[in-house]
């Protein structure tokens, strides 16, 4: 993870975010469009005023596409919210331009946090297993809202190990028909995708297909087996699972 330390003509304001350099944050007036699905998430201080629209889309699309994901929403907010102090709506932006922004690195991703996944070897790479109930409700692609904290720090890991290529794969249970099951997996793993997306990993790096329910790896006969089928496997292309053991 890195931090960064806001100093805008008050105390230093250190602050979560992980921008790609260290650099000068600027509002500086200019024609801006927000799109992308992080932009609801913005502070209407910096969705509705052209200083805030600059404020973001200067400093914090990080991959530069053009678009606000909700890895780059959250950073805007935070800075913002140290730069502007409690009272965001009163924020006068025309009596300063820029503010110095000082990034620290510490110490990137989180070890246990990935060895708590339980990688395992795979013949293509190192494999981690997402059980239904972590990711969805029954029967649905949406993500539970808790499902993007378990993501989180295979976001930071791929974030920083920006070489490593990830496959995502989605299965099922036996219940219902082929047809049914095969959308279900594949619209799964693009949930996942999406979401890692979201988090800032580049979407070139993902290869994405779903097997319905034919890669089972439990009978299909029992309630344990049914959950055990419902799932979504990542693989680290490459990698090796004792990369994430130890300390």
């Amino acid at each position: 993870m890195r931090n960064i330390i806001i100093a805008a003509g008050l105390a230093a304001v250190t602050l979560a975010a992980t921008p790609a350099t260290a650099q000068r944050l600027d509002w500086r007036p200019g024609s801006y469009r927000l799109a992308g699905v992080g932009v609801p998430d913005l502070y209407p201080e910096l969705r509705g005023t052209p200083r805030g629209r600059a404020f973001v889309m200067r400093n914090f699309d990080y991959n530069r596409d053009g678009r606000v994901n909700r890895r780059e929403a959250d950073a805007a907010n935070r800075a913002f919210a140290g730069v502007a102090g409690p009272r965001r709506d009163r924020f006068d932006w025309d009596t300063r331009s820029q503010v110095v922004v000082v990034e620290e690195r510490r110490g990137g991703w989180d070890r246990g946090a990935m060895r708590g996944y339980g990688f395992r070897d795979s013949a293509e790479g190192a494999r981690l297993t997402l059980q239904e109930e972590v990711l969805f409700a029954t029967d649905s692609a949406s993500l539970r809202p808790g499902a993007l904290a378990r993501l989180e720090p295979l976001a930071d890991y791929l974030r920083e190990e920006q070489g490593v290529r990830i496959a995502i794969d989605g299965h099922t249970d036996a219940r219902a028909s082929d047809a049914y099951n095969q959308d279900l997996s594949e619209r799964r793993a693009i949930a996942v995708r999406e979401a890692l997306e979201d988090m800032g990993v580049t979407e070139a790096r993902f290869r994405v297909r779903g097997y319905g329910e034919t890669r089972p790896v439990a009978p299909n006969t029992t309630a344990a087996g049914l959950r055990q089928n419902r799932r979504v496997e990542v693989t680290l292309l490459g990698r090796r699972a004792s990369e994430f053991a130890g300390r």
